[in-house]
């Protein structure tokens, strides 16, 4: 695996995108952040470094408000604004590039795949209402993906658990004990080292049979 970092300018600003790079790569997964954090996120680490091994460059992508040092995420429609703006640089190596991104993340690759043409999409943490309110679901932007997808959910997840998502064409993991950003309690049946390798081990064979 080699890694390296490019600023890619868009619409939004000046964006980020640091490269865990396959050899032999079969595809591209483009991961955005949270609203609340960056790239350092302990799901979006663990598959930067588990997937290179097994055939996939993993693209991690920092927003232009992140790159640019601001506390505060921007708006829905300026951070889909951004991800358009990067897609080209994430589709430069001439492979699938599967769409991706942990929390607001996953809202934007859940929003947008389908347009860009994206191989599928891979939600981690999505958050399907703010916490303590069920009624303000964002169910649709789920379900209106259109690509095949993949929503891994920690078990105690307060802005969604898994027992709360509608049906619909996608698949569901469950990462027991997990919260928002996947962190397991000292208490629970497994160590956290065990919970990401079922994030990068569910994701891994998602990939395998999506890419076939």
């Amino acid at each position: 695996m080699t890694t390296r970092s490019e600023s890619v300018e868009t619409p939004a600003g000046q964006a980020r995108v640091t490269w865990h790079t396959a050899r032999a790569a079969r595809a591209v997964l483009a991961l955005g952040h949270g609203a609340g954090g960056g790239i350092e996120a302990r799901d979006l680490q663990a598959l930067a470094a588990a997937l290179p091994a097994r055939g996939c460059t993993v693209a991690l992508v920092e927003q232009p408000w992140r790159v640019a040092g601001k506390k505060v995420a921007a708006a829905p429609k300026v951070l889909d604004e951004g991800w358009r703006g990067l897609w080209p640089a994430l589709e430069a190596p001439g492979l699938p590039v599967v769409a991706g991104g942990r929390s607001a993340g996953a809202r934007v690759a859940c929003r947008t795949a389908a347009a860009l043409g994206a191989a599928g999409v891979l939600a981690l943490a999505f958050p399907l209402h703010p916490p303590g309110r069920p009624e303000k679901s964002r169910a649709a932007e789920l379900l209106d993906a259109g690509r095949p997808t993949l929503v891994l959910q920690g078990g105690r997840d307060p802005f969604g658990r898994p027992g709360e998502f509608p049906e619909g064409a996608y698949e569901l993991a469950e990462v027991s004990h997990g919260d928002h950003g996947f962190a397991v309690p000292k208490k629970a049946g497994l160590t956290q080292d065990e919970a990401l390798a079922v994030i990068t081990g569910t994701v891994a064979s998602w990939l395998g049979r999506l890419l076939g």
